[in-house]
């Protein structure tokens, strides 16, 4: 039966916990995921979390430090010695534990290397760690198996069950030459039908796609789902062969890229969770806020230039929230679906001029039809031709600026290389909200003074 982490099992665990039960904890543990453990400890109180991790042997210990929450982690790497932090990064591959020895503070880093036992596998960490944050170089890891493009296919088993000592799974054979640069890939199935004394470069597949090592880590996801991927080597400026990245790294990038442009795309400026401090979580929403309250202030001002059109016409004032709700609901509409492109490489190859002159059009399908629908229900329920123009031509109006200024804004930012995400959600409604009402009242005047 599927094991599923429940609030009882948790409480079970609390009460042998409380008893200093190790051998019951141990066992209640045998057929549990490492990913569960991580996530029981979320719950935990901190002490208790640390009894458990103590009771576990290396090998679990180190797949449950990984799989823990960064903040959670971090309280964790506190608590431990450099030594014993040394004795979990041993059982790591090499990209998760330089990213683990990357949170630690820098005195306490030097320790931990110095601690490891593989003096190979310390070296790797270190240059791993010189790569750029969001490069492919800090997420690849430099466990592989590789093969000469000469070497005969006896030799590629020898070789195969000793680089295989090191690697956790095996999902590509790679080839190079002699100076080690990639030059393709090796199939298990070529590999098995082949006879003993052909040559690797007899049978291998050339074409093989690879990231170079200063690769954009979205770059790098973007490639692997467009082409199935489940690894790709990694490769130096000299064609090198110097690593892979693997699927389960690139499931994390993509869910930390979604999770920050949500949270951008709402108006949060930094990446936060909800089991950070009140405090914390008022420092990333008030940016945001205060563009609203700004937008809020600017609004006003708009319907303040035109009080004595609003006393003269009180009937235009209830088509305000309307006005302002459509022009913020269809920027939104047009930046989403913007970044959504821009951020799985979708978009068309045309220029910027082809996209607004679409979005155009949409908008303007849009307008008509939505224009035609209140310009009738106003005529009809209120009788008044004049707010009846008014209104609906201040409809399409709005909703054509909205949706170009939707579409002209992400593409801006992204050709300036600044996330796009920052322009859906406050920053797009709040502008239009105010050019809205803006034009609402600029038609109003023409249409009845």
């Amino acid at each position: 039966m599927q094991f599923k982490l429940t609030k009882e099992f948790i409480e079970e665990i609390k009460v042998l916990v409380s008893n200093g039960d190790g051998e019951q904890i141990l066992s209640a543990l045998e057929n549990v995921h490492e990913a569960d453990i991580a996530e029981m400890f979320d719950v935990l109180a901190m002490d208790e979390a640390q009894f458990i991790y103590r009771l576990l042997d290396e090998e679990m210990a180190s797949e449950v430090l990984v799989e823990l929450e960064e903040d959670v982690r971090e309280k964790f790497m506190e608590a431990l010695s450099a030594k014993e932090i040394a004795e979990q990064i041993d059982n790591m591959d090499s990209d998760d534990a330089a990213d683990i020895i990357a949170e630690i503070p820098e005195g306490k880093q030097e320790r931990v290397i110095e601690h490891l036992e593989d003096p190979e596998q310390a070296e790797d960490i270190v240059q791993l760690m010189q790569y750029g944050e969001n490069s492919a170089g800090a997420i690849m890891g430099t466990e592989l198996i590789s093969v000469n493009e000469n070497w005969t296919t006896n030799q590629c088993v020898a070789e195969m069950q000793k680089q295989a000592q090191d690697v956790q799974y095996v999902y590509t054979i790679y080839v190079v030459n002699d100076k080690n640069e990639l030059t393709g890939m090796l199939s298990l199935k070529s590999l098995l039908f082949a006879t003993e004394n052909t040559k690797v470069k007899d049978v291998y597949m050339k074409n093989v796609r690879s990231v170079h090592v200063n690769e954009s880590q979205e770059e790098v996801a973007s490639m692997m789902k467009k082409y199935d991927l489940v690894a790709i080597p990694v490769i130096d400026f000299n064609d090198n062969l110097i690593g892979r990245i693997t699927i389960d790294d690139v499931v994390d990038i993509m869910q930390e890229e979604s999770e920050k442009d949500y949270q951008m795309a709402s108006g949060i400026s930094e990446n936060i969770e909800s089991s950070d401090s009140a405090w914390r979580i008022s420092q990333a929403r008030i940016p945001w806020l205060m563009i609203g309250l700004l937008g809020g202030v600017l609004g006003a001002k708009v319907i303040g230039l035109f009080e004595e059109q609003l006393a003269e016409i009180p009937a235009m004032a209830m088509f305000i929230p309307l006005i302002a709700a459509m022009g913020g609901n269809v920027g939104v509409q047009s930046s989403a679906i913007i970044v959504q492109s821009l951020a799985n490489n979708t978009l068309d190859l045309g220029t910027t001029f082809s996209k607004l002159m679409k979005e155009l059009l949409v908008s303007l399908i849009n307008g008509v039809v939505l224009s035609i629908l209140i310009f009738l229900f106003i005529f009809l329920f209120e009788g008044d031709l004049k707010l009846a123009i008014t209104v609906s031509l201040s409809l399409i109006t709005v909703i054509i600026f909205a949706g170009l200024f939707g579409t002209f804004v992400p593409l801006a930012l992204d050709k300036r290389k600044i996330d796009p995400a920052l322009a859906t959600g406050p920053f797009i409604t709040t502008m239009n909200d105010v050019f809205g009402l803006l034009i609402y009242f600029l038609i109003g005047y023409w249409v009845y003074f």
